[in-house]
């Protein structure tokens, strides 16, 4: 009994009970968090499967909370080592807080600043975090060598590669796998590598980055940590501003150690290219076999990448797998950027935040204000769903009023898809807006999506904003929902 444990490790830390036990989603595939929240205080619980990373992960936590890094200190922990409590950070991710720079390439000075932040303290982890730290610690590997460079790599060669069909000469490409792994073990690390940094493992309390999930951390190149951050698909994080990020990195991590700046940015662009084909080999895994729709479409974006990368630096010493990343990328990247049918892109989204912009750039479509509907959220038993659920849906839909509200919104929608099918346009957006981005307007974004769908087939991207939620309605009439 997952809460009855974490509670007693409440009790055990503050002398009371928590008030409110609630499991949180998202988590890891191997441990599942809770919140608990009581009058002596709120902590985070963590129920994980793997003894040996649950060490790792307290060791490292209450280790860089001693030496003044911003994480969450662990509290309390079972003989067992199969729960913990850690200190509560809020719930505000920096994945989050960058929203609108993610969807539009264009960052407000307040994401920069979150950004800046974000990087420089990046490095107090990797080097203040490494002095004198015994990285046997670490689980599953105490450093990054031979072995997981080979690992990575022949899962891009397992999962994407041979999974795409493009024949090579596998001899050839392994004597590239070998010099490109030389190449990244040449120099010895001393610093501490996050391994899976990004935006959504970055917690924002009081305005300022806390650091959690670095569990799988290891001695190994700082560049890693840049690479995966600055490169990271879902950050869309531009070229101009990538570049402004590095020298903030660099100048904060010029505090601990002498860095040659070129050299760093030489030898980043090559752990750039070795991160964007572990990359690939998950997409491979998960879209080309598993065939899941997002990690499809997320295969042309990332051979840009790596295309972009190619034309900027110089890879010859790896010749048979820049021929075989080019001929990737033939495949893979579209001939022309524009859809050939009408794709209706339907979001939900809260007034708090701001409608969404116009991805597509065509500025046309429709927005919906929602707040004139009763809210369910006035009301404690609704306050935790969302219009998916059934009991919101009964609220909503027992009122009465939100039926001829729809049938306006239907009205509006069916004469513009009537017209943009018959001239051959390529893009509608369809938002809904309430407060909260939670019950309203989720439930009305729903409605339209399915209505569209039966009525005309068109493809349709349904997008939660705040829920963080992504569903397609194909043309074929499958309904598909989206790895965020």
């Amino acid at each position: 009994m997952p809460a009855e444990i974490l509670n007693s490790l409440y009790r055990q830390v503050t002398g009371s009970s928590p008030v409110k036990t609630t499991e949180l989603t998202g988590s890891g595939s191997n441990r599942r968090y809770y919140r608990l929240e009581g009058p002596d205080g709120t902590y985070i619980g963590v129920i994980g499967e793997s003894v040996e990373e649950n060490k790792a992960f307290i060791k490292l936590a209450n280790r860089f909370a001693d030496r003044g890094l911003s994480v969450p200190r662990v509290v309390a922990v079972t003989p067992d080592r199969n729960a913990y409590l850690q200190e509560y950070l809020g719930d505000t991710l920096l994945f989050d807080e960058i929203a609108n720079g993610r969807l539009t390439g264009s960052f407000s000075n307040s994401e920069k600043r979150l950004l800046r932040e974000t990087i420089r303290s990046l490095a107090d982890i990797q080097y203040r975090g490494a002095e004198g730290l015994d990285f046997n610690v670490c689980y599953p590997l105490p450093e990054f060598n031979r072995r997981t460079v080979m690992w990575d790599l022949n899962y891009f060669k397992y999962n994407f590669l041979k999974l795409s069909n493009i024949p090579f000469n596998e001899s050839l490409l392994e004597d590239d796998f070998e010099r490109l792994a030389d190449y990244l073990l040449e120099e010895p690390y001393t610093t501490f590598m996050y391994r899976d940094f990004q935006s959504r493992n970055v917690m924002i309390k009081n305005g300022k980055p806390w650091f959690i999930d670095f569990q799988g951390g290891r001695k190994g190149p700082a560049h890693y940590d840049v690479a995966s951050f600055l490169w990271q698909a879902k950050a869309n994080i531009p070229a101009e501003l990538r570049e402004e990020l590095i020298d903030e990195y660099l100048e904060s991590a010029s505090k601990y150690a002498d860095i040659d700046t070129d050299a760093f940015r030489s030898r980043l662009q090559h752990i750039v290219l070795f991160r964007l084909m572990q990359v690939l080999g998950a997409y491979g895994f998960r879209g080309l076999f598993e065939k899941k729709l997002h990690f499809l479409e997320s295969i042309p974006p990332a051979l840009i990448k790596i295309k972009e990368l190619m034309a900027a630096n110089d890879f010859s010493r790896y010749p048979t797998l820049l021929n075989v990343l080019n001929r990737l990328a033939d495949k893979f990247i579209p001939s022309g950027d524009a859809p050939d049918h009408l794709i209706v892109t339907v979001r939900s989204f809260s007034y708090k935040r701001g409608i969404p912009d116009d991805i597509s750039g065509n500025g046309g479509g429709y927005v919906f204000d929602c707040r004139g509907l009763h809210n369910p959220g006035r009301y404690d038993e609704y306050k935790k769903l969302t219009g998916m659920d059934a009991p919101v849906i009964r609220f909503l839909e027992a009122r009465g009023e939100i039926g001829p509200f729809l049938e306006h919104c239907f009205a509006l929608a069916d004469s513009s898809v009537e017209v943009y099918t018959r001239r051959g346009f390529t893009s509608l957006t369809i938002d809904f807006g309430c407060t909260g981005g939670q019950h309203r307007s989720v439930y009305c974004a729903e409605k339209m999506a399915e209505h569209l769908s039966h009525k005309y087939g068109v493809d349709i991207k349904l997008q939660h904003r705040e829920q963080h939620v992504n569903k397609r309605y194909t043309t074929l009439g499958q309904f598909i929902v989206e790895d965020d």
